[in-house]
């Protein structure tokens, strides 16, 4: 079972502690017609509860405060699906991945209608590869799936030695992919050009399942799968020689998810989260890319009988937005806060929020 939907699974059986770690009451959404403004947008992606197909898109548009917290359904009059992954804007449309809904769904990006349905097994992320190519993992298969962004349908897929393909960066006609396998201990580089395998570059850490890359051209991997006993990693890489910079190994008790750089691309954030109610490696964290050892102290701490689980940082002002999806029993709640921690505001979303989207 993979990272997501085994934590999913464990949550609801956490549902009683985790509905009541809400101190602050979120200000209600806006429920009015949707109304986007033309830059700064910023898209909450809802996982929903897992197997109850209540998924939703929020959005929430800053220059208007604005919040709308189901905006695919407020559209379409139909449920988006089960468990929703994440979402790329390509070309003039929105590609949502609904990960247990084995689709992908297309909107348009002017008013958010339904345009179709793109069947992939178990979806996780997109990455457009060019104007008419996209590459799109895949959790329990070896695929990286390949769709035609203007035809909207799979037209190849490319093999890996493992298999639930997640996180995938583009690096000069280079994707790298993280196969989230705890019998993997690499990343894998596939040839946008021939779209094909080239090579594996190993990290000598197991189960790698997000990469990114910093101001100086160097890759971050996260990997790990506690559950399974196979410690977090933070690796840093040369894209170019595949030396291996420095590895921050993390205790098998601590779970980092959702890393993400600040705007200049010189510091890192991520969440340590712990999912059984204590404070103690608890909160959203940060480090410069040069630090020689992991930051120990929270940025932004999370309370008791709470943790986090979506973060971003918009790309106009700095914020920083943490999802709380509050034991995936109710609505979640999303958090503003400053570039220096302080708190701006609060509001209400649907369920899970896993991920945001700045458009």
């Amino acid at each position: 079972m993979g990272r997501k939907n085994y934590k999913a699974l464990k949550l609801v059986l956490l549902c009683v502690l985790f509905a009541a770690c809400v101190k602050d009451k979120p200000v209600d959404p806006i429920v009015t017609t949707p109304v986007k403004a033309a830059k700064g947008n910023v898209y909450i992606v809802c996982e929903g509860q897992y197997g109850y197909g209540n998924a939703s898109l929020g959005l929430y548009v800053p220059s208007k405060d604005s919040v709308y917290e189901d905006l695919y359904k407020a559209v379409n009059q139909q449920a988006l699906g089960d468990v929703f992954q994440s979402i790329e804007h390509i070309g003039s449309n929105y590609f949502l991945c609904v990960n247990n809904s084995n689709k992908i769904t297309v909107i348009n990006d002017s008013n958010w209608k339904f345009i179709a349905h793109i069947p992939v097994y178990q979806p996780r992320y997109i990455l457009p590869v060019s104007s008419t190519r996209a590459y799109v993992s895949s959790l329990y298969s070896n695929k990286v799936y390949i769709i035609n962004t203007q035809g909207l349908a799979v037209v190849d897929s490319v093999c890996l030695p493992t298999i639930s393909a997640e996180s995938m960066l583009l690096y000069n006609y280079r994707v790298f992919s993280c196969s989230w396998d705890t019998g993997s201990k690499s990343i894998y580089e596939l040839n946008i050009l021939t779209e094909s395998l080239s090579q594996a570059d190993n990290i000598n850490a197991s189960a790698p399942q997000e990469i990114l890359i910093d101001k100086e051209q160097k890759l971050w991997i996260l990997s790990g799968d506690a559950p399974e006993g196979k410690n977090a990693v933070l690796t840093r890489m040369d894209p170019d020689t595949k030396q291996i910079l420095r590895a921050y190994s993390f205790d098998i008790s601590v779970n980092p998810v959702r890393p993400v750089f600040n705007n200049t691309k010189d510091t890192l954030y991520f969440i340590e989260a712990d999912y059984n109610g204590g404070i103690a490696n608890n909160g959203i964290y940060r480090m410069g890319i040069n630090e020689a050892i992991l930051p120990t102290q929270a940025f932004i701490a999370a309370g008791q009988n709470q943790y986090f689980w979506a973060l971003g940082i918009d790309p106009l002002t700095g914020n920083i937005y943490v999802g709380d999806p509050k034991g995936f029993t109710q609505k979640g709640s999303v958090g503003i806060y400053k570039p220096d921690g302080a708190l701006l505001k609060t509001f209400k979303v649907g369920i899970g929020p896993g991920h945001f989207y700045f458009d």
